[in-house]
């Protein structure tokens, strides 16, 4: 059995380029990764949330059943506000989350909700390959 990964990290404001090229990166090792973007999932163009309930629900209910079909997340730790949701329902679903930053992290919550922290994504590899 193969162990399916999520990337989580910002979204908003930013596009969905870091966490496409991690994904890719994975997959080019020989991982397997959930797509949550694909069938136009992709919503970083939208700048206010506020009058689109509908989308908000659809997006939340799609997000939650990718951590439900996920065996580990892979969070990126720029500020994100549905990263670190999806970190804290991962958690308690008793999902595997690794932090991936090359960079110093100046909070203690993604830290706190991970249970691996790596700082490269040849250490990112390392450690899935000793999940498996």
């Amino acid at each position: 059995m193969f162990m399916k990964i999520m990337v989580c990290g910002p979204i908003g404001g930013v596009g969905i380029g870091k966490i496409l090229e991690i994904r890719e990166f994975l997959e080019s090792e020989g991982f397997e990764t959930v797509k949550q973007f694909s069938k136009g999932k992709d919503y970083s163009n939208v700048r206010d949330f506020r009058k689109k309930t509908a989308l908000v629900k659809n997006i939340i209910r799609h997000d939650l059943e990718c951590i439900k079909k996920s065996d580990v997340l892979v969070v990126l730790p720029e500020p994100s506000f549905g990263a670190s949701i999806e970190m804290f329902i991962a958690k308690n679903a008793r999902k595997k989350v690794i932090l991936f930053s090359s960079k110093p992290v100046p909070s203690p919550w993604p830290i706190g909700f991970s249970d691996i922290v790596v700082t490269s994504k040849k250490e990112l590899v390392r450690k899935l390959h000793t999940m498996m």
